[in-house]
């Protein structure tokens, strides 16, 4: 239950326990850490501060957990380790021959942490309610879901798409008699752990939902601390937390009793260009093309210029993989899409060969009447999206290609994105998202296809993915739209992007707090690293 009125002092007793620290001498600092160390490390209680507040709620009809567990609640398929699909909430489904039928079968001994028990009803009102909800959940696919019995759930879709699967994985189940106005602050769910207090800004208080169906957590009680990765740092320095999200640049340092978990991701970082010459506007009148990076030539050349490498080590201390798509690792990524990138003389013949030279000597090429030189824009108040841009752009001035980078915020981006180069960062697991940034018919569509990209042979591929009737079938197809070996949405291929970084997820961990390793992890909102929680231990 929510309780507003219930105080708890572990927000308090951080900022106190961190100025003590500040003010005494090297012993007595030892001391209160050690001290505290030993408080926090409560054999069935954890203190986390290992990501943002969810500020827009814990309703899963409304986007919660669409980025990883949804924690409070149980979804009806989910991922393993090794991103397979398995079963959660189902027993079985099966697809019809045509794609549009998907009959769902369900564990008949799951109950919602109230005690009443879940059925297909309450699978029939959440996919419901998430389809009028209108939110950054899409269920637009799907025609209609309807109870066959207490346990056997039909969903009819519009069109066949393979990917319904991932909704299927990522829609935490919310009950039909328990889901009010107010239920996004008070969640009631079939999940390992139950919401029990929420001081907003400060922290979440849960514990462990006795009705719960799966492996039994280890911890009775998780405290969640609201923190900037800067205070969640002094936090566990001052030994107050037991797990912290840490930026790279203090994830070196040493703090006594705890010790460095990485866990990679797809969240990635990346150079949209626009990929149509300028001329056109969208209906509201913004501006849309660029002759520059409308040319082939100019992808190509950058894409091979940038020494991600260099990306990882100089802005993210090494903690990071370079990036050439936005699934690199996923079931439904294709390797041989990976350039060799660095290489600068290549790059410059690149751009010789299709006519862009440096007549006058100012450093920078022309093709005709058209210079090279285009602007670069990103998240005005992401330091890390800011270093990106100005690196990449220092790393092709060589070439003779100018970039200027500017920082905007989202409003102003939104009109600018049509006709300038963006930063932007993506991942998922969810392979429409390679849908909705190359298909034609997601240009100019939001934030997807900003740049207007389109090939037919890619359409056609994905089209492919989207009507296989499983998910190995819709892979080969994926894959193919990156690369076919003639074309395809890769650098190898049309090269609409130039995919950057993978940034990798750091977590400080108390030591004898085991967690796993971390399965890949999405683009950075919610808190995927909870995924595996029920399977985190005490060694010993």
């Amino acid at each position: 239950m929510f309780k507003k009125s219930l105080k708890q002092p572990i927000v308090w007793a951080l900022i106190l326990i961190m100025l003590l620290v500040t003010g005494c001498g090297a012993a007595k600092k030892e001391q209160l850490m050690n001290a505290s160390a030993d408080t926090s490390k409560k054999k069935n209680e954890l203190i986390l501060a290992i990501g943002y507040e969810p500020e827009e709620g814990l309703d899963p009809t409304t986007g919660w957990g669409r980025y990883g567990s949804p924690l409070f609640q149980s979804t009806i398929l989910k991922r393993d380790k090794e991103l397979k699909i398995v079963n959660d909430l189902a027993t079985g489904y099966e697809v019809s021959q045509d794609g549009l039928t998907w009959t769902v079968h369900l564990r008949d001994d799951v109950k919602f942490s109230d005690g009443h028990p879940l059925t297909a009803e309450d699978v029939v009102y959440t996919y419901e309610t998430a389809a009028k909800s209108g939110s950054v959940l899409d269920v637009t696919v799907m025609k209609s879901v309807e109870a066959l019995d207490d346990y056997t759930v039909k969903f009819t879709l519009n069109h066949p798409q393979s990917t319904f699967v991932s909704i299927l994985v990522s829609t935490g189940i919310v009950p039909k008699h328990a889901h009010g106005a107010d239920y996004s602050k008070n969640p009631i769910g079939s999940g390992p752990f139950k919401l029990v207090q929420w001081d907003v800004g400060q922290q979440m208080i849960v514990e462990a939902n006795s009705e719960y169906y799966g492996p039994k957590s280890a911890f009775k009680k998780l405290t969640f601390l609201f923190l900037q990765e800067d205070a969640a740092y002094a936090a566990a320095k001052a030994g107050e937390v037991d797990m912290a999200f840490v930026l790279p640049n203090v994830a070196k340092q040493q703090i006594p009793g705890m010790h460095l978990v990485i866990a990679n991701s797809v969240d990635n970082r990346g150079i949209l260009f626009p990929f149509v010459k300028a001329g056109e506007k969208t209906k509201d009148g913004i501006p849309i093309g660029n002759d520059v990076t409308a040319d082939i030539a100019i992808r190509k050349a950058i894409n091979i210029a940038i020494d991600r490498k260099k990306l990882v080590d100089g802005i993210f201390e090494g903690f990071g993989t370079p990036a050439y798509s936005v699934a690199d690792g996923m079931p439904w990524y294709n390797p041989e899409t990976v350039v060799q990138d660095g290489d600068l003389k290549q790059a410059k013949q690149i751009l010789s060969d299709a006519g862009w030279e440096d007549v006058n000597g100012d450093g920078i090429r022309e093709k005709g009447s058209l210079k090279a030189q285009f602007t670069l824009i990103y998240q005005a108040d992401d330091a890390s999206r800011q270093s990106l841009a100005i690196a990449v752009s220092d790393m092709i001035r060589p070439l003779g290609i100018h970039v200027k980078v500017e920082g905007k915020s989202w409003d102003d981006i939104a009109k600018m994105m049509h006709s300038n180069a963006v930063l932007f960062g993506w991942g998922s697991y969810d392979p429409l998202e390679m849908y909705n940034l190359y298909s034609s018919k997601t240009a100019g569509l939001g934030w997807y296809n900003t740049s207007f990209y389109s090939n037919p042979v890619v359409d056609e591929y994905m089209e492919k993915a989207l009507q296989a009737t499983s998910e190995e079938e819709a892979l080969g197809y994926w894959k193919k739209a990156q690369w076919d070996g003639t074309t395809g949405f890769s650098a190898k291929g049309d090269a609409p992007w130039a995919w950057l970084v993978n940034r990798q997820h750091l977590y400080l961990v108390r030591d004898g707090l085991e967690i796993g390793q971390p399965k890949i992890q999405p683009h950075g909102h919610g808190w995927p690293i909870t995924d595996n929680i029920v399977e985190w231990h005490w060694k010993n």
